[in-house]
């Protein structure tokens, strides 16, 4: 039984810990060595072998500025973050802060935003300057961009969460009261009762589906991975969704080629094709048929399985389908709510078939349905495995 309050350090922070000591530690050695009183002068500090090795293997942006501003030294991730432009500092905010440093002998830090060798714009950077002997300063500048866009992504997510829970909850409470005010009038209290059990429902599956996604984001994809039959699979999550396919008349079939094999965890495939599959169920008409096929293919020398679920249901326009993957976007809002959709399942999938290595793509056509294809990377059955 773990105490009440578990210090344990996860492996993904373990590792976070790890790149982080290791680049305080780099930067470290290397002031140390810049400072040694044993360099023949600045110039000559800032050339030796193991100051150049040290900034190799820095994954942050490194630079040793001279007494004149001009560039002693620097790595190639300082090129390819703008930090240097030719035989100077790339940004003028970075020069003032290394001129403000040198002259009040102080750290000094700021957070700068610019467009990158490769071009990408909005790159931001975090900046620190340490003044050393003669003139010179060590600037370090470390690339926040992908930190800052998923700050971003989870106050956004945490927005749109809370958005969506508002919805059933505030259903619940009014249906509550209508119930009150019904308690003469019993067909309407047995109206109300169900309408509220379906607004429960509704928001169960949606806190349901929040904690899949947060799961899924928060430890490692393949924790749980295994060689698996794609048969099994893909049996798993038909059997899933039969009851739901009866109650709407849906047709359930699988055809493709059998004896297929994956490297994966079994639970999160299947509820990945799950969510497809409930997909296909919802936004088709009664009568339609909704299709899971199998295939081997190889690209570029390398074989992947295709799993993809077909539908003749309503389509998709081309709009919709650029957005289709965001969480909680939904095509038709009406129709999610009447089926309880929650606007998240189709982020579980990617997340899903991303975290295996894998892509998930989408034909769709408005009137002749869709087919989202999950493409995995295939692996050797167990008992080859084992003869081999």
């Amino acid at each position: 039984m773990r105490p009440p309050y578990d210090r344990r350090v996860s492996p993904i922070a373990a590792a976070l810990l790890g790149v982080l000591a290791g680049v305080l530690l780099g930067a470290g050695v290397m002031v140390a060595v810049l400072r040694r009183p044993d360099a023949a002068g600045p110039t000559a500090a800032v050339h030796t072998d193991e100051v150049r090795t040290i900034m190799g293997v820095l994954t942050s942006g490194v630079v040793i500025v001279g007494p004149h501003d001009d560039l002693l030294a620097h790595n190639e991730t300082a090129e390819r973050l703008g930090l240097v432009r030719g035989t100077r500092i790339g940004l003028p905010e970075v020069l003032a802060l290394v001129r403000s440093s040198r002259r009040e002998g102080e750290q000094r830090s700021l957070e700068a935003e610019q467009t990158d060798r490769l071009g990408r714009t909005g790159v931001r950077l975090a900046i620190r300057t340490l003044p050393l002997d003669g003139g010179r300063v060590f600037v370090v500048a470390d690339d926040r961009t992908l930190q800052v866009r998923a700050d971003a992504s989870s106050r956004e997510f945490m927005t749109n969460a809370t958005h969506e829970l508002k919805t059933p909850i505030g259903a619940v409470a009014l249906l509550s009261e209508a119930i009150a005010d019904a308690a003469d009038d019993p067909d309407a209290v047995t109206r109300f009762a169900g309408s509220i059990g379906r607004e429960a429902a509704r928001l169960s599956n949606l806190v349901q589906q929040i904690l899949t996604l947060s799961k899924l984001q928060g430890r490692e994809p393949l924790a749980a991975a295994d060689r698996l039959p794609v048969d099994d699979v893909v049996a798993d999550a038909l059997g899933r969704c039969r009851a739901l396919a009866e109650g709407r008349s849906i047709t359930l079939t699988s055809a493709g080629e059998p004896g297929l094999w994956v490297f994966g965890d079994a639970e999160q495939l299947s509820d990945a094709l799950t969510n497809l599959i409930q997909n296909g169920i919802n936004y088709s008409d009664p009568g339609a048929r909704v299709v899971v096929t199998t295939r081997a293919v190889t690209v570029d020398g390398v074989p992947w399985v295709d799993l993809a679920v077909s539908d003749n249901g309503i389509g998709i326009a081309p709009a919709d389908q650029e957005r289709i993957f965001e969480r909680f976007y939904r095509v038709d809002y009406a129709r999610s709510r009447e089926t309880g959709g929650t606007g998240l399942g189709l982020s579980i999938v990617r997340q899903i078939v991303e975290g295996h290595g894998g892509s998930v793509s989408l034909w769709s056509s408005p009137g002749a349905g869709s087919t989202f294809t999950l493409r995995l990377p295939a692996t050797a059955p167990q008992d080859v495995e084992e003869e081999a």
